[in-house]
């Protein structure tokens, strides 16, 4: 009986000591390229997810041949947080390729694979997965234009690549371009079968207000077109307060967020009710008052409740999160909410809301 209760006690040591570790988990394990031209090096992003109980670290990352190099997350992943690992070929070889990225850590296992594969070609005539999105006849390689952490006075820009697919030359334009955008184009025209590019610029001098700037623009499909779902494409700047000029004695003595969880899963709540609402514990960790200057949420399902928006040293709030599932719409949106604060290391925190 005794060893019996010994074995028992001793398998659950083992188990919590198991159960207690970080675990290594990718949105992909193979990515495929399609048709990628000479000479023109790609990049792709593996989306690393922490699925483990302590903190995961990427040490090292290697792929299979020198024509390839790796980035990746360099600081701790939390539990339930995301990280990257990026890969860039540089196709100077033509013909297939498969090629692998190893990712070392402190998970169990720990070497992991994933791989990227595709051909190098003189002429791309497959575009299917390098431009995967469709207006009308043209093929485009992205559908949505983010302008993700701008300060005021800067210029940031976006290149996209176009392809026209339609059997008549092709002139791209963005209609309703708002007076923060600028859009160059190369070349004028497009022949059959040809591709080119558009440059977005960002004026931040022309954006009103910290945060989050949100509208749409529109490629035209052909001269004289409309304006509609179709030829839709959203387009997001988010502007941050401006440090350069803080002193390190500053820094030192500034304010520092901190929150209690950035991640939320509220959808086994709303699968049994109509509404569900969390706290979010946030404190300021600093030396100087912390000011919340912004606070928005992109969903009309999506409510926030904060008690303070300035905490002194070591001082904390609530910020309840309430989602109302009548109002989240058969679409499965990213619901998400985005703080803007006085802390000059995380002046931008984002939340993520699971339903």
């Amino acid at each position: 009986m005794k060893r019996s209760l010994f074995s028992i006690i001793t398998l659950f040591f083992i188990t919590l000591f198991v159960a207690a570790q970080p675990r290594i988990s990718s949105n992909k394990e193979t990515h495929n390229f399609g048709q990628i031209e000479w000479k023109h090096p790609v990049s792709v992003e593996y989306i690393i997810t922490n699925t483990g109980d302590k903190p995961l670290v990427l040490t090292n990352v290697t792929t299979s041949c020198a024509c390839s190099v790796a980035d990746w997350t360099k600081t701790p992943i939390a539990p339930g947080d995301k990280g990257f690992v990026t890969a860039t070929f540089d196709a100077e070889a033509l013909g297939h390729f498969e090629k692998t990225v190893g990712i070392y850590s402190n998970a169990q296992p720990s070497l992991v694979y994933l791989k990227f594969t595709g051909e190098v070609v003189r002429e791309v005539t497959d575009y299917t997965k390098t431009h995967p999105y469709t207006i009308g006849s043209i093929r485009l390689d992205r559908n949505e234009f983010d302008f993700p952490d701008a300060h005021r006075g800067e210029k940031p820009t976006i290149t996209f690549s176009v392809v026209n697919l339609s059997g008549s030359p092709y002139e791209p334009v963005l209609m309703h371009l708002p007076p923060y955008l600028k859009m160059e184009k190369s070349p004028e025209v497009l022949l059959k079968g040809k591709k080119g590019t558009i440059k977005l610029t960002l004026d931040t001098e022309q954006l009103t207000d910290l945060g989050l700037t949100q509208t749409s623009v529109y490629l035209a499909r052909f001269s004289g077109d409309k304006v509609g779902e179709e030829n839709e494409i959203p387009v997001s700047a988010i502007l941050l307060p401006d440090f350069t000029g803080m002193s390190e004695q500053d820094r030192l003595n500034a304010p520092s967020i901190s929150l209690s969880e950035t991640n939320i899963d509220l959808s086994a709540r709303l699968a049994k009710k109509n509404k569900a609402s969390h706290d979010i514990v946030i404190t300021n960790t600093g030396k100087s008052p912390l000011q919340i200057n912004k606070l928005q949420v992109f969903n009309s399902s999506v409510g926030v409740s904060l008690k303070k928006a300035l905490l002194q040293p070591g001082e904390s709030t609530k910020l309840r999160v309430t989602i109302h599932r009548k109002n989240v719409g058969k679409k499965k949106h990213h619901l998400r909410i985005l703080m803007i604060t006085n802390d000059p290391v995380q002046p931008k925190v984002e939340i993520n809301v699971k339903r």
